[in-house]
């Protein structure tokens, strides 16, 4: 199954605009304090059982640290009836590298 995505510059030209994205960060928590770009946090081992907490009518943007658990966190959720999810490709390192700087890699 082809995951799909969005690329770091569309989501922010589209967070710019106003769109109502929902951003879930499936990063573990020690890592969002690190650094993050203000999504949810949702870890992915907490996802199963939290899917609840989402709202599927919603468009979802899964982001992770370089985009390999977000990619698995969009085959659940699409498993789990959310029509309209997408991974951020390359993750919280592509949007410091092209977006903004002073996201911290880690």
């Amino acid at each position: 199954m082809s995951i799909p995505s969005i690329q770091v510059e569309e989501l922010k030209q589209r967070l710019d605009a106003g769109e109502n994205l929902f951003l879930l960060d499936v990063r573990e928590e020690h890592e969002f304090e690190i650094s993050n770009i203000g999504g949810r946090l949702i870890p992915l081992a907490e996802l199963r059982e939290r899917v609840h907490e989402l709202d599927s009518s919603r468009e979802i943007i899964a982001l992770c640290k370089m985009g390999t658990r977000s990619a698995k966190a969009v085959q659940l959720l699409r498993q789990a009836g959310f029509p309209n999810v997408r991974n951020l490709t390359g993750g919280i390192h592509a949007w410091s590298d092209r977006v903004d700087p002073s996201v911290r890699k880690y």
